[in-house]
């Protein structure tokens, strides 16, 4: 019987479009207590840093990885062989990250196992934390790959790696015969095929802008004298996810991130009077005026009085997005509510 303090996760492998897709010919995951895990059956899917599925869940504490995939766009073959780093995956698999508030009780940011608190709001309808629930592949052209580690709405990223495309040929000999022996494929489909997914000149270079980071942080302001701020989520280009709560929500500290891609948060100014708030950014805009930024700096939402309309700033500067949209009536219910 496994040892119920034992990492439990899922694996998956996402890529950054349906054109990009890879499958999977060899995996081995490398866990710390040498338990055997591995990836799903088959091909990547999803979107970047999300396969919007999981497989068989796997135990251990994952430390490395030697996986062996196709790339069909690139007719390549490709091996990737990597080290975690051990202690801070030791750390990230005990962790569990904030989902939503308990009732009458401070909520931090991330909590370990074993806790007396972790679980806390005994009328909630969800556990007010959530443990690792995967680790995430995610394969860009030309053999980059990305690793993150998810906790539902906290997805973080462990590193970037490349993978080498396989040229031995008794080792590209034995992956194609395992992959035709899995697809069951003809040698001459899986030419046809290679002809018909081909993109000439895949490159890596957007994913990789993706990861530029930068200090900054997010600041949420209202003409109301009323106003309370509760909660931002983000969703940043690299893959990456986060949110914001009382109490560290309001010492919102300047922090080394990747750039956003929508913001979700939500306000008060009075009694039935509760909002949320969506930013979706544009992605040449904001990578435009963050380039060359050093220091510390700042993306400011600043809310009308009335809650109508907002503007988005950064460094005091006008930043254009692609929509905002704001709803009212927000069924949202916080410790700090107006009563």
């Amino acid at each position: 019987m496994k040892n119920e303090k034992t990492p439990e996760w899922h694996a998956e492998m996402c890529h950054p479009a349906n054109k990009y897709r890879v499958d999977m010919v060899k995996d081995k995951i490398v866990t710390l207590e040498g338990i055997p895990a591995g990836m799903p059956y088959g091909g990547s899917s999803g979107t970047w840093g999300d396969s919007g599925g999981m497989w068989t869940e796997q135990h251990g504490t994952p430390i490395g990885a030697d996986i062996t995939y196709y790339a069909g766009y690139d007719n390549a073959f490709y091996r990737l062989k990597i080290d975690f780093p051990v202690e801070r995956m030791k750390d990230l698999v005990r962790r569990n990250y904030a989902m939503r508030e308990a009732k009458d009780k401070t909520i931090e940011e991330y909590k370990y196992e074993g806790d007396p608190d972790l679980l806390s709001d005994a009328d909630a309808a969800y556990n007010s934390y959530h443990r690792m629930s995967s680790l995430i592949f995610g394969f860009a052209p030309k053999g980059m790959v990305v690793v993150w580690v998810n906790y539902g709405l906290t997805v973080i990223e462990i590193g970037r790696y490349q993978a080498k495309a396989v040229t031995d040929p008794k080792e590209l000999e034995s992956a194609k015969k395992r992959y035709l022996d899995i697809w069951r494929f003809s040698s001459a489909r899986f030419d046809d095929l290679a002809k018909e997914f081909s993109i000439p000149n895949a490159t890596c270079d957007l994913w990789d802008m993706f990861r530029l980071r930068y200090n900054w942080k997010p600041v949420i302001t209202s003409e109301n004298p009323n106003f309370r701020l509760f909660k931002i989520n983000t969703e940043y280009y690299n893959g990456e996810k986060d949110q914001m709560m009382r109490p560290w929500l309001l010492e919102n500290k300047m922090r080394d991130r990747a750039l956003p891609n929508v913001f979700q948060f939500f306000w008060e100014t009075g009694v039935k009077e509760k909002f949320e708030g969506r930013i979706f950014f544009s992605q040449d805009e904001i990578f435009s005026h963050f380039k060359g930024l050093s220091g510390d700096n700042e993306i400011q939402i600043k809310i009308a009085k009335d809650n109508t309309s907002l503007e988005v700033l950064l460094n005091n500067k006008k930043l254009e997005v692609d929509s905002i949209r704001i709803y009212p009536n927000s069924k949202r219910e916080f410790n700090d509510s107006y009563k």
